[in-house]
């Protein structure tokens, strides 16, 4: 239990031990078991604010340097390693099977009420049996999430399983640990407890849920249908460090077992604060006690209509009868308990006829099949199209149009398809066909290896040109200021430009005709195209938006190849022995630069001026075969643009350091990080000052500053 006077010890204990860190590596055994119970202590703290609390007081930064000063003491002395230290939540190795194990006790399921009427029976039924004329109730939301039950003996976290059937469930005590809201030590032991069975849900964030769809659908793979999903699916992954990547989070409501008995928690609600006091996530902050079934009610309708901005997924309510002596008294169907009710929401699933299908391309060339619905109401809103993600989704599901479909939608994610109504054929549904031509320019479709998804891999393809043109001028990219989305969508419905080389053809008469352009504004864009010339090889090879290319690979890439046109004729061998490039990498840039319309966009740029091969001074400058990193704040630019001219002079920039760096640039106020890895390779560190003397030959300093203020060169 954190106390304030608990929470100032801790944050002042947190910078005692940040400043002490360098001198952990000389620790002895004694010292460094003191030094990792006290870490041990401020990380737990820090877990608690960042995941429970969600206000964090110290940097991500910060947090792991003290949790790598723990991991690097109990490496050094594995006998100090204790079962609830925080190191100990991520497992690496795969856990194979799970074993099934018993509930202390029995994980039922909730009666459910979907009207107030039958909410009003229930206090009817309630009333009735206890022979009570008013009933308190605790009221809080139903988390649509994965069920399980967590057991601490000794107040150390012991056992983790999954519902399962409510009498057996599976044990996945391994990915539990993984997840930070699940602490691995509670102190219950201060309520007189020794051995505890607590229930919950696993959950995802709905903005952690959104991120990791977009991240599947990118990644060509089936996105989750919702929440609920994804959270039962990644506890079941066989492995734990799987599981950690999947940012998970426990919520804990109820205490189903306690030894002594006697120390149950006398009502529900002081079993969920002692809960929260211990540090578990749990809904005590949302939860309301009702004195009678209509304050109740008009608790569900305050939550029914906020229920899509709550950060989690919600199907409904939770009423329970907070005296737990009355729990006795109204005992247990087979399949309820009789003192707890389910107020569930609206209805987000509904059934419909798939009446067509239309195949839309995304910004990265994604074709993807858009189904059309006969409009139909689900949770208040009206959906009449719904994704159908991929070709394999499809046939998975043998989704055939005059289907008629179950369609399900979850707050903000986008309707999905749960299942078709085989039942309901008549023989008059057709199969989907997946066109062979992209639907926007005609090119041939692809598939690389290892995707499920279709894409059109044509840089002018109008579909995707507007966000081509975004990416284009961003400032990792080209950094033309002004190419903003806004611009890119004005230029392309005027027609100005029909793929990223006729930028360089524009007139300042035609910028000028953009919607809110004057002619100032027209001239900056103007000026800002023509700087972006020079830019450089790997930032055009990044700019072109070629699948799995990102900036350090091209900057990998550039580093050995004098010309973009030496990938034209590059077999998918000779990519692959570019450091850091597999073979699907490889694949997808040579298909990229086998099309006939691609090559075309670059011959264009490079009439139009813009920097495809490297120069001279590039390729045999002063700085060729030396590695620079720079850490700290520089005075004269920006550590991006001091890498830049490292590389025009023939140098390698990373952000790295490892045993091939050369030069460690120091600025003001380095990180700590870099520093103590550049004296353990003996790296050379050399100062700013420094670093502009041995290129002020090449490079004037006075135009580097100038160069920062106006964003000209480099």
């Amino acid at each position: 239990m954190y106390t304030p006077e608990r929470e100032r010890e801790l944050i002042e204990l947190t910078r005692k031990l940040l400043k002490e860190l360098p001198g952990l590596k000389e620790a002895g055994p004694k010292e460094a078991e003191e030094y990792a119970r006290l870490l041990r202590d401020v990380i737990r703290y820090h877990d608690y604010k960042y995941y429970i609390q969600t206000s964090p007081v110290i940097s991500d930064y910060e947090y792991d340097q003290l949790f790598r000063a723990l991991r690097d003491l109990e490496r050094r002395f594995p006998s100090i390693v204790t079962p609830d230290s925080p190191t100990q939540r991520v497992a690496s190795e795969i856990t194979g099977s799970f074993p099934e194990v018993s509930h202390y006790a029995p994980m039922l399921s909730l009666d459910n009420a979907y009207t107030e009427e039958e909410l009003r029976d229930f206090d009817r039924r309630v009333r009735e049996l206890t022979g009570r004329e008013e009933i308190e109730y605790s009221v809080e939301p139903k988390y649509d999430g994965a069920g399980i039950a967590l057991v601490y003996r000794d107040d150390l976290f012991v056992r983790g399983a999954t519902r399962g059937d409510g009498e057996v469930g599976e044990e996945i005590t391994a990915n539990l640990r993984t997840v930070r809201t699940v602490p691995l030590r509670a102190e219950f032991s201060s309520f007189g407890i020794r051995l505890i069975e607590i229930r919950g849900e696993v959950l995802i964030n709905r903005e952690e849920f959104r991120k990791m769809n977009e991240e599947r659908m990118e990644e060509g793979l089936t996105p989750f249908a919702n929440p609920r999903n994804a959270a039962a699916g990644s506890l079941r992954l066989q492995n734990p460090a799987e599981v950690a990547r999947r940012r998970l989070e426990a919520v804990v409501y109820q205490v189903s077992y306690v030894e002594p008995p006697e120390k149950f928690p006398k009502t529900h609600w002081e079993a969920v604060e002692m809960l929260h006091l211990l540090g578990f996530k749990t809904p005590y902050g949302d939860m309301k006690l009702c004195r009678g079934i209509e304050e109740v009610i008009a608790y569900c309708r305050e939550w029914e209509e906020r229920r899509d901005t709550y950060p989690y997924e919600l199907d409904g309510m939770v009423v329970k009868v907070n005296d737990r002596r009355l729990y006795e008294v109204l005992g247990f169907t087979s399949h309820h308990p009789r003192w707890a009710i389910a107020y569930k929401f609206r209805a987000r699933q509904a059934t419909t006829k798939l009446v067509n299908v239309v195949f839309q391309v995304g910004r990265v060339g994604t074709v993807t099949p858009v189904g059309k619905l006969e409009p139909v109401q689900i949770g208040g809103v009206t959906v009449s199209s719904v994704s159908l993600f991929n070709e394999d989704f499809i046939r998975e599901k043998d989704i055939r149009v005059g289907d008629m479909v179950l369609v399900e939608r979850a707050g903000d994610v986008i309707p999905y398809v749960v299942e078709v109504i085989k039942e309901a054929r008549d023989g008059d549904e057709t199969p989907i066909e997946f066109p062979e031509n992209c639907p926007s320019c005609g090119s041939k479709l692809v598939k690389l290896p290892g995707e499920v998804a279709w894409r059109c891999v044509n840089i002018a393809c109008p579909a995707q040109l507007v966000l081509r043109l975004k990416h284009w001028g961003s400032r990792e990219a080209m950094d033309i200021r002004g190419l903003g989305e806004s611009t890119a969508k004005a230029l392309y419905s005027k027609g100005f430009v029909k793929d990223v080389g006729d930028l360089y053809y524009l007139k300042i008469t035609d910028l000028v005709r953009l919607p809110g352009f004057a002619e100032r504004s027209a001239l900056n864009l103007y000026n800002a195209i023509q700087e972006s010339k020079n830019r450089g090889l790997d930032r055009v090879l990044y700019g072109l938006g070629i699948r799995y290319v990102g900036l350090t690979t091209a900057r990998k890439i550039a580093r050995v190849v004098d010309s973009i046109w030496d990938l034209k004729e590059m077999p998918v061998e000779r990519i692959i022995r570019i450091e850091g490039i597999g073979d699907i990498v490889a694949r997808s840039i040579r298909e990229f630069f086998s099309r006939e319309e691609n090559l075309k966009v670059i011959r264009k740029l490079e009439r139009a001026g813009v920097k495809l091969r490297k120069t001279e001074l590039e390729k045999e400058g002063p700085l060729k075969g030396k590695v620079f990193v720079f850490t700290g704040t520089l005075t004269c630019c920006s550590r991006e643009r001091a890498g830049r001219i490292v590389e025009s002079l023939g140098g390698v920039f990373s952000n790295t350091v490892t045993s091939r760096t050369t030069y460690l640039v120091v600025g003001r106020d380095p990180g700590r990080t870099k520093l103590t890895r550049a004296k353990q390779l003996g790296v050379k560190t050399i100062t700013e000052e420094e670093f502009l003397e041995m290129i002020r030959e090449y490079v004037n300093p006075e135009d580097i500053g100038k160069e920062r203020r106006e964003g000209t060169l480099f």
